[in-house]
């Protein structure tokens, strides 16, 4: 949520900002005129009810001395009246205001491109090389049929289309890569791990910024009014919600989760295979860091994604996100994409986005600075790195001609050191 002052104060600056995502700017300036209205009639109760104390003393004045109140009783009620009536406009406009600034979205950093849509996003770098092969590769879904590494015909009968089963390999390497995620956060980049629940309520929802705007494309148990996590940046990052953290920052976190995404909005997108779908595996990195590091933070937060791919040996990019392509909460993003040959194209598997203070004014999260003065955290996340278009990357870049999937060196102790996914 952006702070109501900044409006206040700067709204040229923020309304520029709005406007490079391609946002009208109706919303803003609605929030801007119930910010003068509340204001306002705050301004008049307070004065209304000031000025009722006051007839109110005198009541009494007037009663010691013997003199008649009818008067003045009579204009101390239709002040209260009054009164009544500008708490109801109060709190009618507070909460309207609440509406608008919960689905007014952060202001992009200034830094990067201007864009409406994925054509402005600027490439980074591309790291490694793209895998050569002396024949016709196939795509993840020919291997995966190939050496039996999921079943997708009964996936479809146990639950629905775009819900993935793995079986034998498949499930083994998707543990490992887990496994080999998590041990590689949590020993060398110095995260803490955490096993949150899968199931959280709306008050989290709302605070990292899914709700309102992403609601179609969650899903909702509507009898406990409890939601599936889409991503554990939800849980994770709600585990400081309304408080002050009692600890030094930067304070680390990762989560390994399943997610679950409706994607209402992907109707006509790719969903053959594995490569979109309802269900998924990821391990997510959440910091909590001082406002003044954050930037700093969110490029070591995208090595940290980066070192995942390179322990691997794939070939991967790094893209830059314009301000019309980031997403609704973050000020600033990264997309780390695969290469997936068989596929002939680039897998987004990780995004890393600096949110500044916009999930902790929503979250109520602060920390005391040096001077012991309350101030709001800045929060950052990453996947680190998303499944399974990762094991749709490894199957597709390591690739034998014999049909085989060659499994990178540093998966091999998760899978009791078989070197290759064969038939």
């Amino acid at each position: 949520m952006l702070d109501i002052k900044r409006i206040r104060e700067k709204f040229d600056e923020v309304a520029e900002g709005l406007q490079r995502r391609g946002m009208n700017l109706d919303l803003l300036e609605q929030a801007r005129d119930l910010d003068i209205k509340r204001r306002t009639l705050v301004t008049e109760t307070d004065a209304l009810k000031m000025e009722r104390n006051s007839r109110s003393k005198e009541i009494g004045a007037l009663k010691k001395s013997g003199q008649d109140t009818t008067e003045v009783q009579a204009s101390v009620r239709a002040m209260g009246e009054q009164i009544a009536s500008k708490d109801v406009e109060l709190r009618e406009a507070e909460e309207a205001l609440q509406t608008a600034m919960l689905s007014i979205p952060n202001v992009p950093c200034k830094t990067i491109p201007t864009g409406l849509d994925e054509s402005a996003n600027r490439e980074v770098c591309k790291v490694g090389t793209p895998p050569e092969f002396d024949f016709e590769p196939k795509d993840h879904i020919e291997i995966g049929e190939d050496l039996s590494l999921f079943d997708l015909a009964r996936a479809v009968k146990i639950t629905g289309s775009a819900f993935p089963l793995m079986l034998g390999k498949g499930a083994k390497l998707q543990r490992a890569l887990i496994q080999y995620m998590l041990d590689m956060h949590t020993t060398k980049h110095g995260y803490t791990e955490m096993l949150p629940p899968f199931i959280v309520n709306t008050d989290s929802m709302r605070g990292t910024g899914q709700l309102p705007k992403m609601a179609e494309d969650m899903y909702h148990c509507d009898v406990d009014d409890f939601w599936l996590i889409p991503t554990a940046e939800v849980p994770v990052t709600n585990y400081f919600r309304n408080e002050i953290m009692d600890r030094p920052l930067p304070v680390y976190l990762t989560a390994y989760t399943p997610c679950f995404r409706r994607e209402a909005g992907s109707a006509g997108k790719d969903t053959r295979g594995i490569l979109r779908v309802h269900q998924f595996d990821k391990v997510e990195m959440v910091k909590f860091v001082e406002p003044e590091t954050s930037y700093d933070e969110l490029e070591l937060l995208v090595k940290d994604a980066e070192d995942v791919l390179n322990g691997l040996g794939l070939h991967y990019r790094i893209l830059e996100l314009c301000s019309g392509d980031i997403s609704f909460a973050a000020a600033k993003c990264y997309d780390i994409e695969l290469w997936a040959p068989g596929h002939n194209g680039w897998l987004e598997v990780s995004s890393c986005s600096n949110f500044e203070d916009f999930q902790a004014r929503r979250l109520n999260c602060r920390y005391k600075d040096a001077d012991g003065k309350k101030q709001f955290v800045h929060t950052l996340n990453g996947s680190g790195v998303a499944l399974p278009r990762l094991v749709i990357a490894i199957l597709e870049q390591c690739q034998q001609a014999d049909g085989s999937v060659l499994i990178p060196e540093a998966l091999r102790p998760y899978m009791q050191g078989m070197e290759k996914l064969e038939a």
